[in-house]
C-alpha cells in the first residue's frame, strides 16, 4: 500500500516537471508573429540594408529599362537610316538628269540669251527656260542636301544611343555589385537555390491555387515607356493604410490569377516599402500568417513567388522575399535570414512583394 502511495507520488511528480518543462520549452521558443511585429527593424532585416537593397534594386531596374529604352530608340532611328538612304539614289539620279539636260541644250546665261535672240520675245523664252532649269536644280540640290543632313543625325544619334546603352549596362553592373555587397557585409547573400515545392510552370491546381505562369496586366508607364513615381494615394483593400496605384495594381493581378488568400500590405515600421505603400505580404496559409509553411501551403507560397518573378517587368518588381531567400532582379535568388528566427522574420510563412 505504501509502495503504491510513493509510486503514486512518484508519477504525480514526473508528470509536474513534465508539465514544467513543456511550459519553459513553450515560452523559449520563438513566439508565433505577424510580419513586423517580430522586433525586426523591417522585413527581417536591419535598416540599412533594407536602404541598401531599395536603392541597388530600384538602380538595376531603372537602367535596365532605360537600356530597353535605347535600344528601341536605335532601332528606329536605324530605320529612319536605311529610309533616308533609299532616298539619296532617286535624289542624285534626279540632279544628275537635270545636269544632262542642260548640257545637251546648251546652258544659258543671261548675255548668251540676249545675244543669241531673234526677237524681244525670243528673248523672253530663253530667260524663262533658264529661270525653270534653275529652279529644278536648286529644288533637287535642297532636297538631297536635306536628306544627306537627315543621315548624319541618324548616325549621330544612333552613336549617342550605342554610349548611352554602355553606360546603363555599366550601371546595371554597379548595382548588382552593390545589393550584393550589402547582402555579404550583413553576413547573408549567398547563392542560393529557388525555393522548391512549387511548380515549373502552369498552374498549381489543388488547394495551393494560383498559376505561377499567368502573365499579368502590365502597370501603366509613361509614353517613354518609364514607370512613374507614384504616390500612396490608394486605399489598401487589406488595411486600413494605402497604396500606390502600382502596388494596387500588382495585388488585384496577383489575386486575378489565382492568389487569394489572406494578403496584408500597408503597415508602418522603421523602413522598407510598407511604410510607402509599396509592399504586401501574401500568407502562405488561407487564413493568415501561420507557421513554417510545408506541403500544400509552401507550393502556394513557391508558386506566388515565382508569378511576380515571371512578371518582374510588368509589375516594376524590386525583390521578392520568401523562405529565407531574396530575388533580386539583378542577382536572382539569394541566401536572405536576417530575421529571429520565427516564420514571419524568415519569411517562411508569407511570400513578401516590394514594388517601384
Amino acid at each position: 500500500m505504501r509502495h503504491n502511495t510513493v509510486r503514486r507520488r512518484s508519477a504525480a511528480l514526473l508528470a509536474l516537471l513534465v508539465a514544467i518543462s513543456g511550459l519553459t520549452l513553450a515560452v523559449a521558443g520563438p513566439a508565433a508573429a505577424a510580419p513586423g511585429d517580430s522586433g525586426d527593424d523591417g522585413e527581417g532585416a536591419p535598416r540599412t540594408l533594407i536602404q541598401q537593397l531599395e536603392a541597388a534594386s530600384r538602380g538595376y531596374v531603372e537602367a535596365k529599362e532605360a537600356l530597353a529604352r535605347s535600344r528601341t530608340r536605335q532601332s528606329q532611328l536605324a530605320a529612319r537610316l536605311k529610309e533616308l538612304e533609299g532616298q539619296v539614289g532617286p535624289k542624285q539620279a534626279a540632279i544628275d538628269d537635270i545636269i544632262q539636260q542642260s548640257y545637251r541644250t546648251g546652258r544659258l546665261g543671261p548675255m548668251s540669251a540676249l545675244l543669241q535672240a531673234s526677237s524681244s520675245g525670243d528673248f523672253l523664252d530663253r530667260a524663262q527656260t533658264l529661270e525653270t532649269v534653275a529652279v529644278k536644280e536648286n529644288a533637287a540640290l535642297a532636297a538631297l542636301k536635306a536628306t544627306r543632313d537627315g543621315q548624319q543625325r541618324a548616325k549621330l544619334a544612333i552613336d549617342a544611343e550605342v554610349r548611352n546603352q554602355l553606360k546603363q549596362v555599366n550601371l546595371m553592373a554597379k548595382r548588382k555589385v552593390q545589393a550584393e555587397a550589402a547582402l555579404k557585409a550583413a553576413n547573408t547573400g549567398e547563392d542560393a537555390d529557388p525555393p522548391g515545392g512549387g511548380t515549373s510552370g502552369g498552374s498549381s491546381g489543388g488547394s495551393s491555387g494560383g498559376g505561377s505562369q499567368a502573365k499579368a496586366t502590365p502597370a501603366p508607364r509613361s509614353s517613354d515607356g518609364s514607370l512613374r513615381d507614384e504616390g500612396c494615394t490608394e486605399d489598401d483593400p487589406t488595411t486600413s493604410g494605402c497604396l500606390t496605384p502600382r502596388t494596387l495594381h500588382a495585388l488585384k493581378q496577383a489575386q486575378k490569377a489565382g492568389f487569394t488568400r489572406y494578403v496584408a500590405c500597408f503597415r508602418e515600421q522603421n523602413s522598407g516599402e510598407h511604410p510607402k505603400g509599396q509592399a504586401c505580404d501574401f500568407a502562405a496559409e488561407k487564413k493568415g500568417f501561420g507557421g513554417v509553411a510545408s506541403g500544400g501551403d509552401k507550393t502556394y507560397g513557391t508558386n506566388l513567388a515565382n508569378y511576380f518573378i515571371n512578371n518582374s517587368d510588368r509589375l516594376g518588381v524590386l525583390y521578392v522575399i520568401w523562405f529565407k531567400r531574396i530575388w533580386l532582379p539583378s542577382s536572382g535568388w539569394k541566401a536572405y535570414s536576417r530575421g529571429n528566427g520565427d516564420p514571419s522574420s524568415d519569411h517562411t510563412n508569407h511570400v513578401h512583394l516590394s514594388v517601384r
